[in-house]
């Protein structure tokens, strides 16, 4: 196996002790390598009684705890970086030896993949927004079609479980036919050996910019995934997703009306229909997910399940059983006849923008758009907010770090210190028909642990005001 010799007697480090740091000691260790894990923080694991038993378990490989080890960084042959580990921002780079490969554990799935006698079959999926639900819906859909499929890369499990498992590298029947992954900006970085059948940049909007400095340099990281893929598939609706090859075969989809070969919208018999060309495939009020970004979603879904030879007419007659994803658009029921709408994953601007702009076509007549916004920014701008603030918006309430920034783009938005206090405000407002919409545009740790339990704040908020 041509990365196997590649790795043999060589000097790996691995950067971070946390998933997927330990999923590559695992995978490594598995092979007969020895390695050295370094993480700056003082006991990454769980338990001083976990930590004695990765040493038993592990007597190859060495950990470092405290800080980065700079001499032993600067020796290594290779460095095998977690996504969340801003090499340049902890002063790595600066240490790292010229003749050193440094990658992730996406890379390193990927060498090994292309070392396999059958590989397996790889659909990629970036963006700013949107990525979980596509992977999720492409996910459901190869299930529903009878495919040994795995979910990994910035959801599920890490990606090299997937050859840990069994002795998956010897025999194949332990192997997914097809892995559908989610890449994040952080993993597209270390990111080059990839071959997809077909990848997608979903959109792009400004995104960790705290790390990546520019939007410029931010979209280079993403749409560089289109190098590592057969085909293309690119959102009409969004120039900066667009390949930089021209001659790249792709397909594309939008909110417009399709040309041939390509997904779009259109309204058939005054509904709004999802089209391959010409063709009607299926009406987007029969699907679950609301709002013209979920039809940008399933459409990039679709078109990645052809790329990959499933059937479109199988695929459609199972798109409508697909729910969602909690924190995503996701309805909350109540008594009161108002909308309340949980989309605590909206950890950037282009998330509450889509958010907004896919679900405002739901409100009639002179029903309100209540939307509870804030958190850390992130060093983003949220000036492109202002106009959907000012035109779609009838009530902003601000919270979080950056919450102030967002009440300076309009001039009557309502500043509150919690969750809690911001749907009570909200509660106070709303009248039968309007919509609460939590979609905070940005990041939620200045307050919470992850925006999965933003979200469980926010509905066991909802839930408490209406036992008063």
């Amino acid at each position: 196996m041509t990365w196997l010799t590649t790795f043999k007697g060589k000097k790996i480090v691995v950067l971070g002790a946390g998933i997927t740091g330990l999923s590559c000691l695992r995978f490594l260790h598995k092979q007969g390598l020895s390695l050295i894990v370094n993480d700056s923080r003082n006991m990454p694991f769980e338990s001083a009684e976990q930590y004695d038993s990765y040493q038993q378990d592990y007597p190859n490989c060495t950990f470092y705890f405290g800080q980065w080890q700079q001499t032993v960084i600067s020796n290594a042959d290779i460095v095998i970086a977690s996504p969340g580990i801003d090499l340049e921002a902890e002063g790595i780079t600066k240490s790292v030896n010229e003749h050193c490969l440094v990658i992730g554990d996406i890379e390193l799935f990927c060498l090994v993949n292309n070392s396999l006698p059958k590989p397996i079959k790889l659909v990629a999926v970036t963006g700013s927004n949107g990525k979980s639900t596509v992977v999720s819906l492409l996910h459901y859909l190869a299930n529903k079609l009878n495919y040994h499929c795995l979910l990994a890369g910035n959801i599920g499990e890490p990606i090299l479980n997937i050859l840990t498992a069994g002795d998956a590298l010897s025999n194949d029947n332990h192997l997914p036919e097809i892995a559908i992954i989610e890449l994040s900006s952080f993993q597209l970085e270390t990111l080059s050996s990839m071959k997809a059948i077909a990848a997608t940049v979903l959109n792009i909007s400004d995104d960790h910019l705290d790390r990546h400095k520019t939007l410029i340099n931010y979209q280079a990281i993403k749409l560089n995934i289109y190098n590592q893929a057969n085909i293309a598939v690119i959102n009409r609706d969004d120039k900066a997703t667009f390949s930089l090859n021209t001659t790249q075969q792709s397909v594309s989809f939008g909110t417009d009306t399709p040309a041939e070969g390509h997904f779009g919208l259109a309204l058939v018999n005054n509904k709004q229909t999802i089209m391959l060309g010409k063709k009607h495939l299926v009406s987007t009020d029969k699907l679950a997910l609301a709002g013209l970004h979920n039809s940008l979603n399933y459409m990039a879904a679709l078109a990645l399940g052809q790329c990959a030879g499933w059937s479109l007419a199988e695929m459609i007659a199972h798109l409508g059983g697909f729910k969602g994803l909690e924190h995503r658009c996701q309805r909350i029921f109540t008594r009161d006849n108002v909308t309340w709408v949980n989309d605590s994953k909206a950890t950037n601007v282009g998330a509450t923008l889509a958010a907004i702009n896919g679900l405002s076509p739901e409100l009639r007549g002179n029903k309100k758009l209540i939307l509870i916004a804030g958190g850390d920014a992130k060093g983003s701008d949220l000036a492109p907010l202002t106009g959907v603030l000012t035109h779609n918006v009838d009530q902003l309430i601000t919270l979080g770090k950056d919450g102030f920034k967002l009440a300076q783009l309009v001039d009557d938005a309502i500043e509150v210190n919690s969750l809690e206090e911001a749907v009570l405000q909200a509660k106070r407002i709303a009248k039968s028909g309007d919509m609460v919409l939590l979609s905070p545009a940005c990041a939620s740790l200045d307050m919470f642990k992850n925006y999965q339990q933003r979200g469980e704040v926010f509905i066991a908020a909802l839930s408490k005001t209406e036992a008063l």
